[in-house]
């Protein structure tokens, strides 16, 4: 990106759990007055951690942030599309992504991400779609027996 981020594309790789831990006790530290710099810093690791409930505290954050600091949205943007994409929020995921390419069309790591996102959108639909017809094709079946059941029956 080429603003003031101090994070590489490194963005799937989750910190260890000290390297969390310091950007979380800085975080509790501030307290009522945290900064919104060691707000976005927590909420970034947190984005980047493995767990689920860290992603979703992450996001939440971000978005304070968002919806508070607007000279901060455009560093917001890819974490809050990162962290609804691992959260499995996709259409939220491609907002923000979607948002940040249009003020940076040549962003190499939104685009990355655009992919990722459309992939796995993609592979979902295609998995629902596998889901619904298997259920139909069983539904069919069953019909079928019961219909032939109750025609013998008669």
């Amino acid at each position: 990106m080429g603003t003031n981020l101090p994070y590489a594309v490194d963005a799937d790789t989750p910190l260890n759990s000290a390297e969390l831990q310091v950007l979380r006790a800085q975080y509790e530290k501030e307290g009522d007055m945290v900064s919104v710099q060691t707000k976005f810093n927590f909420a970034w690791g947190l984005v980047k951690s493995s767990r689920r409930d860290d992603q979703h505290l992450g996001v939440v954050l971000l978005s304070e942030i968002f919806r508070t600091s607007p000279e901060r949205r455009r560093e917001c943007l890819y974490y809050l599309a990162l962290g609804n994409f691992k959260l499995g929020n996709y259409a939220e995921a491609r907002r923000y992504n979607d948002r940040l390419l249009e003020q940076e069309p040549a962003n190499l790591q939104a685009s990355d991400l655009r992919t990722l996102i459309d992939d796995k959108v993609a592979r979902e639909g295609l998995m629902g779609v596998a889901i619904v017809s298997g259920l139909a094709v069983a539904a069919g079946v069953i019909g079928g027996v019961l219909m032939r059941n109750i025609g013998k029956k008669r």
